[in-house]
This record gives structure tokens, C-alpha cells and sequence, in this order.
């Protein structure tokens, strides 16, 4: 948390290149092999090879792992590594049990049964799904969606979602710059919805233009990538918004 982008992307490059790194699987294991260690080092030396402490990979600590590459800005890297690290895209059979499902966590490719390799075991969600709850919300509305204007002091709220382009869905029938788009749930209440131009990644970028629909029926148009302070405060107080468009 403490680093900068520059150092961090060093030591990012590092572990990859160490021996941390499950190519097999595409993740990272709890520890490289340690083999030939003494065993003052602990219980991870009673484990084998790929299970549990010693060398496989622990789903928390690596979702831990993939949130500080968002929370740098190393967006290719961040998305190159969910591809193969993160349960969405992992292959159910490969897993061993439902997607929806996390585990405590996976026999690395050191698991001497090659059937077991990639499996996941001890059901847990609390670590993993917090973590990617956090990653979640840094790709959809950024890490600060709500700031004090420097100039005006008051409270106003800017969405700066963190998204590739692959994430978006297309519709070659829609018109008006729509046909590419992905969209979520705002406080579990809001309707948004992101609207691409044209194709490219969304790193770091705020939109055009926002229209908001108030549950009145009534809508607003915002020219420009942030959101006045009185549509904030009603964005945040959830009733009175029905639906937010962001134009990028």
C-alpha cells in the first residue's frame, strides 16, 4: 500500500518470475517448494507438497494479492491475472465444486495426485468474497466516488469504474454510441448503466456525460465527468434515484 506504481510493478514482476508462481494453474501458491527444509520451520512442513501451508494457493491471500494490482492503476496486469486466478473463470469441473462456492484452498500443481490438482477444499467465504468485494467496487465506480470540490468545498460524486473492454456487452442493433455496455446495481438499488463510444478499456477514466433518472419519472442531464452536490446527496440517500447513464 505504502509503494508506488513504478516499484510496485518491479516486485509484481518478480513473484512471477519466482518460484510463487503456479504456471500450470496460472495462480499463486502460500509458499515456493520446500523441499529439503528443516522442520523447525512449522506445521507446513507436515503437509505435502501442493496441500494446505505447504505451497498451494490460498484463495484469500491471492485475491489479496490481485486487489493492491487494482488499487496501483496495473490494470492489464490485474485483468490478465483474474483471467486464470479468480473463480469466474476457472473451470467448474477443473474445481471441484460450484464457482460460487470459495475455498480455504487449492491443490497447487506440487500435489502429488494430479486428479486433485486445481480442486478446491474446506469451503469458506468470508476472506475471498470481501476481497473481491473490494475489487468490485474499485472496477465498477473507482476508488473515490464521492470527494470535496477543492474550489467549492462541497460534497460531489464522480463514477471512475476501472473495466476492459472485453467486460462489455455488445448489441450490434443498438444505436446512439449504445451498442456497447455493461451495467450494475448502485446501493442495490440503482440501475447503472455504461455506454462506450467506441471500443476501448475504461481505466481510470470519468464519463462525458451522466443522465439520471428520479423516481418521478422526471430525468437529468450532467454535461462534463462529475456530479453536482445536490444529484450526490440523492444519489447517496438511494430514494429518490431510479436509474444512473454515464456517457464515456
Amino acid at each position: 500500500k505504502t509503494l508506488d506504481k513504478e516499484h510496485a510493478t518491479s516486485i509484481y514482476n518478480a513473484v512471477k518470475k519466482s518460484g510463487l508462481r503456479d504456471e500450470k494453474l496460472g495462480m499463486y501458491t502460500l509458499s515456493s517448494s520446500l523441499v529439503g527444509q528443516s522442520y523447525d520451520m512449522g506445521r507446513m512442513m507436515a503437509f505435502s507438497p501442493g496441500w494446505l501451508e505447504n505451497q498451494s494457493v490460498w484463495t484469500h491471500m491471492s485475491y489479496k494479492y490481485y486487489l493492491e494490482l487494482l488499487r496501483k492503476g496495473m490494470y492489464d496486469d490485474f485483468f490478465t491475472e483474474m483471467e486464470s486466478g479468480m473463480l469466474p473463470f476457472i473451470h467448474e469441473k477443473n474445481y471441484g465444486r460450484s464457482l460460487l462456492e470459495c475455498s480455504s484452498f487449492i491443490a497447487s500443481s506440487a500435489f502429488v495426485d494430479p486428479t486433485m490438482r486445481g480442486q478446491g477444499f474446506l469451503p469458506r467465504l468470508s476472506g475471498t468474497t470481501a476481497e473481491f468485494l473490494s475489487m468490485w467496487v474499485l472496477m465498477m465506480v473507482g476508488p473515490s466516488p464521492y470527494f470535496i470540490n477543492d474550489e467549492t468545498g462541497v460534497l460531489e460524486m464522480q463514477l471512475v469504474p476501472a473495466l476492459p473492454f472485453w467486460l462489455f456487452r455488445h448489441d450490434p442493433t443498438a444505436v446512439d454510441n449504445k451498442q456497447h455496455s455493461i451495467r450494475f446495481k448502485l446501493f442495490s438499488s440503482i440501475d447503472v448503466v455504461y455506454f462506450l463510444s467506441q471500443p476501448r478499456n475504461l481505466f481510470g477514466v470519468a464519463p462525458e456525460k451522466y443522465e439520471i433518472g428520479l423516481r418521478d419519472g422526471s430525468k437529468i442531464v450532467v454535461e462534463g465527468p462529475t456530479i453536482p452536490h445536490h444529484l450526490a446527496m440523492n444519489i447517496r440517500r438511494v430514494v429518490f434515484i431510479q436509474y444512473i447513464v454515464a456517457y464515456f
